[in-house]
């Protein structure tokens, strides 16, 4: 056996219907098996929180190994996981398919299914995951929700820490009057016909974020690909899943993703590509759904016709080109590559696609912003979240740029919250959702 494994990882299907699944005393000797793995090796130690917290417990025990070590002690090891998926990605030697054959991230997965199929989280816990029926909520009183969930709010805020588990100072995203889907009803662009793209088409699955809280990132991708003779049309059936697979309710992501694929490949079938505006969300319909069912022959279909947005401009570009006019843009932009669009393992695309725009300075940032989802705006992790994403906040503090941009429009968020922390905060940049948008406003789509 090598030491270290020189294949490209491989994933394996999720075994989450059998009854060993969530078995406790297998899946505590798969932790103990794991553990002792990491421990000996260590190269995670910079990546999420999961792995200082494991090696701590381990350092500071009776003899300075795993086995004087409570399996009690192990939730905050796995509770710190924000299922990013770097260490499979980037980090660990062992993963399939070598044959210690580990993956980190759905042996946490694991734990939190049983530990949700025997002792559910608590109700406003799982009430915070219920991100369609909360938007639509939201949407109808737009202003006052964001009046009482603005962080300089100090009795709203607080309330909300107390009984929601939000940490008072933690920025939160906006929410708007109309959704992506209202605001674009009727008022599809007109489709340059003269591109060299003309004749794609595709379906832009919109994700909650882009349809409740930033329909720009929507409108700023439609215009582009209409400019660039792509037709287009919105979809939004229900979220991806993803708030719900954090917490371990696996069927209840299953059942989503059978759901949606059913509608989206539709749209495949009648020669649509599709595209989905928010890492996270396209890892799921990528990667993720096809884990959980992968003898599902529509989510098998839709995963492989499915796109980011990034990753499908840097594809019109190279296999028909772009419509000429795109001009340089007023400054240096730094650009955060989100986790989720890493472990899509497909390169920097954003990057790619951002250095289409002529003479434009791109920065790029490529580490772990330390939001995770929505685990960094939580009381219990919101520090924790701030400390392992200070090194992407200074380096952006540090590089002057005009704009700080992420593919992850949270995780963009949290880096300019996070410059405000580092000592070398600026006033002079400008936070973007989505680097759609800047590459809209080089074409001269969007103000």
């Amino acid at each position: 056996m090598s030491e270290g494994s020189l294949g490209a990882p491989v994933r394996h299907a999720i075994e989450w219907q059998e009854p060993d699944f969530i078995d406790k005393e297998k899946i505590d000797a798969e932790l103990r098996r794991v553990f002792d793995i990491c421990h000996g090796c260590r190269r995670c130690f910079n990546l999420c929180d999961s792995f200082p917290t494991l090696f701590d417990l381990i350092d500071n025990s009776e003899s300075g190994e795993l086995d004087t070590v409570a399996s009690t002690a192990f939730k905050p090891v796995i509770d710190a996981c924000t299922l990013c998926d770097m260490c499979f990605m980037t980090k660990c030697p062992y993963v399939p398919p070598h044959e210690f054959n580990l993956v980190f991230p759905h042996l946490m997965q694991r734990y939190r299914a049983a530990e949700f199929k025997s002792q559910k989280p608590p109700m406003m816990r799982r009430q915070r995951t219920e991100t369609d029926r909360n938007g639509k909520i939201a949407t109808r009183c737009a202003p006052l929700v964001n009046w009482g969930s603005n962080r300089k709010n100090g009795i709203t805020r607080g309330v909300l820490e107390k009984f929601a588990g939000v940490h008072r100072d933690a920025d939160l995203p906006k929410y708007q009057s109309l959704s992506l889907l209202q605001k674009s009803k009727g008022k599809a662009p007109e489709v340059n016909r003269d591109a060299p793209a003309f004749g794609r088409k595709a379906v832009i699955y919109a994700t909650c974020f882009a349809n409740y809280n930033n329909p720009e990132i929507g409108e700023a991708c439609r215009a582009v690909l209409a400019h660039n003779g792509v037709e287009t049309e919105f979809i939004y059936p229900g979220c991806c899943g993803m708030p719900q697979l954090e917490q371990g309710d696996l069927p209840r992501v299953a059942e989503q993703a059978q759901r949606i694929a059913r509608e989206l490949v539709d749209w495949v079938e009648r020669g649509y590509d599709v595209i989905a505006l928010v890492p996270s969300c396209v890892l799921m319909l990528k990667s993720e759904w096809p884990l959980l069912l992968p003898s599902d022959d529509a989510i098998k279909t839709l995963s492989q016709a499915t796109f980011d947005i990034s990753e499908y401009i840097v594809a019109i570009s190279r296999e028909n080109g772009l419509v000429d006019g795109l001009a340089p843009l007023d400054g240096v932009v730094t650009l955060h590559i989100a986790c989720h669009a890493r472990a899509q393992n497909i390169g920097q695309k954003g990057a790619e696609m951002m250095r289409l725009v002529p003479d434009t300075k791109i920065v790029v940032i490529e580490r772990c912003s330390g939001h995770g989802g929505s685990w960094g705006v939580l009381k219990d992790n919101f520090e924790a979240a701030l400390r392992v994403g200070k090194p992407v906040s200074r380096d952006a503090s540090t590089a002057g740029s005009r704009y700080l941009v992420s593919e992850c429009p949270l995780a963009g968020l949290h880096i300019a919250q996070g410059m405000e922390n580092v000592g070398t905060s600026r006033s002079d940049f400008e936070a973007v959702p989505h680097p759609i948008i800047l590459f809209a406003l080089a074409y001269g789509l969007v103000n």
